[in-house]
């Protein structure tokens, strides 16, 4: 149903973890040091399985089946991607004596025929970029067609790569090059998707507020039949900010293992509001990803004389972890190359030697993981704080659409390598999931608009925009506007967002999208449209003298107070008798001339 009040089913993701562990069987209680071992077992042989798989694949016809969508007998493969794999008789093998329940083998063949399939198109684009790379030169001629067109930095990581391949072969440049030419098969994360599975092997029940997960793993690592394979039950709290949601369905979840042991990676189904707000927006926000902070927004509303907006939007501030991250990024780039140098050195070192180098190389890439870590953490922690910022602002204007900018047709570039390279970094896929997560919670749709030219041209005539204070700054010689060049920015696209609501185009697993940019003009408004942001204020913390009992025979501490600090956060000097201490009484100093003459005197 469409129309005022309705609701839209909407999936999003969260993690937990089991505080409670007992076998169904028998209802015993199971330590999580035990869980998290039996899950590492079940964890190697999805992992081991997964690796052997994709190596045997690792072929041209792999993907020239992939590639044409037709089983042996020329049926269509379906969807599901072990049903796929059993259809064309891609099945994982295990060691001798080892047993796996087929569901387990589901899971492998699930999560193989994922890779793969995204792998597919990389196979292809590399055959058409092969075709029009000169071996001489190390360039790329310009595309003829527009099937052949590709991301700009897509290729030139190809080009790269064709490079190597050239200076691998010494010069034998093929002419149809497939992905297997050029790269190694990627590698398995140890994973288990228990989506792939059914109740057989995994199920899931919420009771109160807890998820219970009821599921089977091995009690040694090479089960040799099928009564090495328990059930086990665990349960886990369901986060505090899912409470009170309209949660429909409760999906498996996949299980890793990190530092602090089992990780429930799940999946949830809840109801959301919707009127909408795609066909009918009133009000528009638009968020432009910016180089210096993760992202600013502006404000443009739909009049009944146009399009209006105050052209004075918000800025995020990032309390330093942007900072942060360019300091991890900036230590992990350091330790890998490290690490790759020893890795040279220790090729033709040795042997004694090169097992000193191997150790190095070792405690180096844990470092590297654990910075890795971090930085994950760090990132996941900045994409929320955005997301709820951004939710909050739009909520503020009443705004019914978000408008960020596609993040398939953004390139950062003209900032210099390093800068590049940092923006090009930093968590803008994270942000906006978090952003639509946040977003629906309130009502809000979040659109994905195109963002070419969006700082770069006047909201009012569409015309080129000049740059006379640098970078950040905006202004338009024929209309007399400017202002910050984000915030233009922002205008920009919450004004294609505005016009183009009825060309969305939706896609399973994506945001709305509006892919044509048009232009109206945008008049600035006198009257103030957009909230203003909250600013932390300073909060003076008065500190009194500690209640410490003094211990006998001990002589006391004397605490000397701080002085109190004035107005102006500086210490005044004392005003003399009879001055009530305003700013129109001077003090009396008196100057350091006479005191120095007295001091030679003496």
């Amino acid at each position: 149903m469409i129309g005022p009040g309705s609701t839209a089913s909407r999936q999003f993701a969260f993690t937990t973890r089991a505080h409670v562990a007992v076998d169904d069987a028998t209802g015993e209680p199971i330590g999580l040091d035990d869980v998290d071992t039996r899950v590492g077992w079940l964890l190697d042989l999805i992992a081991a399985a997964g690796t052997e798989l994709v190596a045997r694949l690792w072929q041209p016809v792999t993907f020239d089946v992939l590639a044409a969508g037709r089983d042996h007998q020329d049926r269509r493969l379906p969807a599901e991607g072990h049903v796929a794999a059993a259809r064309l008789g891609w099945n994982p093998t295990y060691p001798h004596g080892v047993y796996v329940p087929s569901r387990v083998t589901r899971v492998v063949t699930a999560q193989v025929m994922a890779t793969l399939r995204t792998v597919a198109y990389r196979d292809a684009a590399i055959t058409a970029l092969s075709a029009r790379f000169d071996p001489a030169t190390g360039r790329l001629t310009t595309p003829t067609a527009v099937a052949d067109f590709v991301p700009p930095g897509f290729a030139r990581g190809v080009q790269r790569q064709l490079i190597a391949h050239v200076h691998r072969t010494d010069g034998a440049q093929s002419i149809r090059l497939r992905i297997t030419d050029v790269q190694r098969p990627p590698q398995t994360s140890a994973m288990a998707r228990l989506s792939a599975a059914d109740r057989e092997l995994a199920q899931i029940t919420a009771t109160g507020g807890e998820l219970v997960l009821t599921v089977k793993l091995p009690t040694c690592p090479a089960p040799a039949g099928r009564a090495q394979w328990r059930r086990v039950r665990l349960t886990a709290a369901i986060p505090a900010h899912l409470h009170g949601r309209a949660i429909t369905d409760w999906h498996l979840p996949t299980l890793v293992l990190d530092h602090r042991g089992l990780l429930w990676r799940c999946a949830a189904t809840e109801l959301v509001p919707t009127d909408d707000d795609l066909r009918s927006p009133a009000v528009a926000v638009g968020v432009d990803w910016s180089p210096s902070t993760l992202g600013a927004a502006a404000i443009t509303t739909e009049a009944p004389e146009g399009l209006v907006s105050y052209y004075r939007g918000w800025t995020y501030d990032d309390r330093g972890l942007g900072i942060k991250l360019a300091r991890l990024q900036a230590e992990g780039q350091l330790l890998h190359g490290k690490a790759a140098r020893l890795t040279q050195l220790a090729a033709t070192a040795e042997p004694e030697v090169r097992a000193r180098l191997e150790e190095k190389i070792a405690i180096l890439n844990g470092h590297r993981d654990a910075v890795g870590a971090k930085r994950g953490k760090i990132n996941r922690e900045l994409a929320f704080h955005f997301g709820r910022q951004v939710t909050d602002y739009a909520t503020a204007a009443q705004a019914q659409v978000i408008a960020i900018e596609d993040l398939t047709t953004l390139e950062t570039r003209g900032h210099g390598r390093v800068n590049n390279n940092r923006a090009a970094q930093s968590a803008r896929r994270k942000a906006v999931t978090a952003l639509a997560h946040a977003a629906a919670g309130v009502g809000v749709t979040v659109v994905s608009v195109p963002a070419r030219g969006s700082s770069a041209l006047c909201p009012r005539c569409d015309e080129p925009l000049a740059r006379p204070g640098g970078y950040h700054t905006a202004w338009c010689p024929g209309c007399r506007l400017g202002g910050n060049r984000d915030h233009i920015a922002g205008v920009n696209l919450a004004k294609r967002a505005l016009l183009g609501k009825g060309k969305v185009t939706r896609r399973r697993g994506q945001l709305p999208a509006i892919r044509v940019a048009e232009h109206a003009p945008v008049r600035k408004s006198r009257d103030k449209t957009s909230p203003t942001p909250s600013r932390p204020r300073h909060r003076r913390v008065r500190r009194s003298l500690p209640t410490v009992t003094p211990r006998l025979g001990v002589t006391p501490k004397q605490h000397v107070p701080a002085p109190q600090a004035s107005v102006w956060d500086t210490v005044k000097p004392t005003p003399p008798h009879g001055d009530t201490g305003s700013r129109d009484t001077r003090t009396f100093q008196p100057s350091a001339t006479p005191v120095a003459e007295s001091m030679r005197s003496t």
